[in-house]
């Protein structure tokens, strides 16, 4: 079976809470595309993951959008990503999540510092994972 097949979800209340948070993470990912700091292309790979069990027609939509299709499709498809892409994630991942333990949070909560620390180590570690196009 094709990894584009969409696995819709027979129970109705099902396909319509996929349906939704994948309209939601559309949403947000087309913020991310004017937000700096706000990924686009992670909320449309859950908007696909969304739509892969709730409408084959969106799911479409989304692995072949001209923006982020291709980069939703390499994901889905096992390919992984390309090394300037990994190389860009983790500069803006840690250039925000440094700025925000040096600036952003207040020092009383030294939890919410090594929360966002262990974040985006454990995000540096899975797309260091990924496979490299």
């Amino acid at each position: 079976m094709s990894p584009h097949t969409a696995q819709i979800k027979t129970s109705k209340t099902a396909r319509i809470s996929w349906l939704v948070a994948g309209c939601i993470s559309v949403c947000i990912g087309f913020i991310g595309i004017i937000v700096p700091g706000l990924p686009t292309t992670v909320f449309m790979l859950i908007a696909a993951a969304c739509f892969y069990r709730s409408s084959q027609r969106f799911y479409d939509w989304v692995i072949s959008h001209k923006l982020f299709g291709h980069h939703v499709k390499n994901y889905r498809e096992g390919k992984g990503m390309p090394k300037r892409a990994k190389v860009v994630a983790f500069l803006f991942m840690w250039g925000f999540v440094l700025f925000a333990v040096a600036f952003g949070i207040p020092d009383h909560l030294l939890w919410a510092k090594i929360l966002a620390s262990l974040a985006a180590t454990t995000g540096t570690g899975y797309i260091a994972t990924l496979p490299t196009l």
